[in-house]
């Protein structure tokens, strides 16, 4: 499959996501940008893929990794496989190594069954001991898994036999399963491996994935082989898989352009224009929410909602767009898309410069001018956003922004330790729950600009545990307006789950958060 797919207007969630150096789709929300074409036919058994992502994971622990398409969703897939996927356009649901994920009591309670017979790379089996181990540590806050905010959903688990776990929920959570695909929860790993401690695993992760670690060369190149134990025979198609990283979009562009990369794990929505043009395959997952501005409201200057407000009203996202997207990316005017049964058709902001004028005035006058530091990422995305907010506020009086430059486990540290005063965090997701309440709500550690609202908590447990879409629209439409009148952050573009492949590779195939399928690619020969 090879397409150019529309973006949905999301949103991203933080911590758990992290997909952040992101940029999104072109065209609006009724249309699609170009598409291009791979192969057609049966796929070819054989060959070695040289894959080409922006980062690598810190470790192979499924714990410590990110089920999204920038990190480690491509190489978590291979290792670990998926209990199952979604349909990247109709988000309906399929099962992979799971037969069922199911509730019949409205979400309180779940029975997860395992296919029969499933075995890690090892020989050991894949049963619900082994799930259970995994989604256990997932709920240990002392293992600071990035998507503790959805295991800490579940109070318990309970292995009735080697293929069934039952999984009981805090509070009904109907979109349980929708959120854990999501997540690295979706990938298993060997309970034996993980015992022998972090350095052992890493160098010898053991899955059920269709691949297996040959070796890792940190900050160089992750090799990985076929496993001959891969439940779904023929797949893998490909032999082997080299994985490389770059953070420069320019770089990764022209490394497949000069044929030393067959896939490319990409974020910008320019270069997947500019290879769909070229007649490379691209596929872009269509997702809800956005990439935003994070005011920090426990401090000075953004503790004042004039502040706030001053910053949503001057920043022109058009100009934004152009300056880093070169007018590819989508901007965020709406929480959903209008073809989400969730839309609800009010703008998040609007540009008024005269308007932010005089807030900036006012704050001045009462000796409180906004001057601030906008903390950026080392991708060329984020750094190109912090210099652009910083020219177009530069046009203003009694603004200053300075910028400072760090990785993005330093950013994350700051985000969460609330020792900031702008970054751009994450708010993106196929169903809201949990993603918007990782990002948003009071009590989650997630909540990085620290808003404190009731009635914005209120409207995401309603949103939770809500059944009926009626109910779920009227508790967003309320979150989207406390989030209009607090204005926590500004909400900038949609992200850009992606890839460009070169001509010849087939089974491009995404799920959750842009995660590529490596069990599906295959190259003509």
């Amino acid at each position: 499959m090879a397409r150019r797919a529309r973006l949905l207007t999301t949103a991203i969630a933080c911590c758990a996501a992290l997909t952040l150096g992101a940029a999104c789709g072109g065209g609006d929300d009724t249309g699609a940008g170009p598409t291009a074409s791979g192969p057609t036919g049966a796929p070819v058994q054989g060959g070695t893929a040289q894959v080409l992502q922006i980062r690598e994971p810190s470790s192979m622990d499924p714990v410590t990794m990110t089920n999204a398409w920038q990190i480690s969703g491509f190489v978590g897939n291979a290792l670990y496989g998926t209990l199952m996927v979604n349909d990247e356009k109709t988000d309906e649901l399929s099962y992979t190594m799971a037969e069922s994920f199911d509730t019949t009591d409205k979400g309180a309670t779940f029975t997860l069954k395992l296919r029969p017979g499933l075995l890690f790379s090892d020989g050991t089996p894949l049963d619900a001991e082994a799930v259970k181990v995994n989604w256990d540590r997932h709920r240990d806050p002392a293992n600071a898994s990035p998507y503790l905010s959805e295991a800490s959903l579940v109070a318990t688990t309970e292995v009735v036999d080697a293929t069934t776990l039952t999984v009981r929920m805090k509070a009904p959570t109907p979109s349980f399963p929708r959120a854990m695909l999501t997540t690295s929860m979706n990938w298993i790993a060997s309970p034996a491996a993980l015992a022998k401690g972090r350095d052992s695993f890493d160098r010898n992760p053991v899955g059920a994935g269709p691949y297996t670690l040959r070796s890792w060369t940190r900050q160089d190149r992750i090799e990985l082989t076929r496993n001959t134990r891969y439940h779904d025979a023929p797949r893998p198609y490909l032999d082997a898989i080299t994985v490389r990283t770059s953070n420069d979009a320019s770089q990764r562009y022209n490394t497949l352009v000069s044929g030393g990369a067959d896939v490319v794990i990409e974020t910008n929505a320019d270069s997947l224009d500019r290879a769909a043009d070229a007649g490379y395959t691209t596929d872009v997952t269509p997702l809800n929410g956005g990439l935003f501005l994070a005011m920090n409201m426990r401090r000075a200057p953004f503790d004042d909602l004039r502040a706030r407000q001053a910053i949503a009203a001057a920043i022109d996202m058009d100009t934004l767009n152009l300056a880093v997207y070169n007018g590819a990316g989508k901007t965020v005017d709406t929480l959903f898309s209008d073809s989400s049964p969730l839309y609800v058709d009010e703008p998040l902001r609007r540009t008024d410069k005269a308007t932010a004028q005089r807030l900036f005035d006012e704050l001045a006058a009462e000796g409180k001018p906004v001057e601030f530091t906008f903390t950026a990422y080392t991708t060329s995305e984020m750094k190109d956003t912090a210099e652009n907010i910083q020219a177009q506020l530069s046009a203003y009086k009694n603004v200053k922004v300075d910028i400072r430059v760090v990785d993005f486990p330093e950013a994350t540290k700051m985000g969460m330790a609330g020792d900031f005063d702008m970054l751009v965090w994450s708010s993106s997701f196929v169903d809201p729950d949990p993603r918007v309440w990782t990002a948003f709500r009071s009590d989650s550690r997630g909540n990085f600009p620290g808003v404190d609202d009731p009635q914005l908590d209120e409207a995401l447990a309603t949103g939770r545990t809500a059944t009926d879409t009626a109910t779920r629209k009227a508790a967003y439409e309320t979150f989207q307006q406390r989030l209009t009148a607090l204005v926590p952050g500004v909400f900038t573009v949609r992200a850009n789950p992606g890839l460009m492949a070169a001509k010849d590779v087939g089974g491009v195939t995404q799920y959750g958060l842009g995660s590529l399928l490596p069990d599906q690619l295959w190259i003509r020969k």
